[in-house]
């Protein structure tokens, strides 16, 4: 399947995520179907791993991802988790397995939480 029906398949005719959107690794439920919109932003994210690896402020490997959910509120979220600030940044990670970064999270601007979607699964 080619990435643009990837996303049709993932992406409303309002921006919005069709589907919910789940860990890779656990399955647990991030968001519910239609709780963020689509974004593109070119955002570094470390190679995936446990919860603790992540905040220890070394430079990781990683990826640079562009496509994204966009959520406004940190409570629309059913299940996530933080990590402790890397400079001024929150990686968003699965609350149930720890696994991460699914996401980055700026503390200049308290209104935006990325979920990269190379980093989650949809159902």
């Amino acid at each position: 399947m080619e990435p643009a029906e990837q996303l049709n398949e993932l992406v409303s005719a309002e921006g919005r995520n069709r589907k919910a959107v789940l860990c890779q690794r656990c399955g647990s439920r991030v968001l519910q179907p239609g709780a963020a919109l689509f974004s593109r932003r070119q955002l570094f994210l470390p190679s995936m791993r446990k919860k603790p690896a992540l905040a220890d402020g070394s430079s990781p490997d990683g990826d640079l991802l562009q496509d994204h959910w966009l959520v406004n509120d940190m409570f629309t979220f059913e299940n996530v988790g933080f990590t402790k600030d890397v400079g001024n940044i929150k990686f968003l990670v699965c609350a149930d397995c720890e696994i991460g970064p699914i996401g980055w999270h700026c503390l200049d601007d308290r209104n935006s939480f990325y979920v990269a979607l190379e980093r989650v699964s949809h159902e």
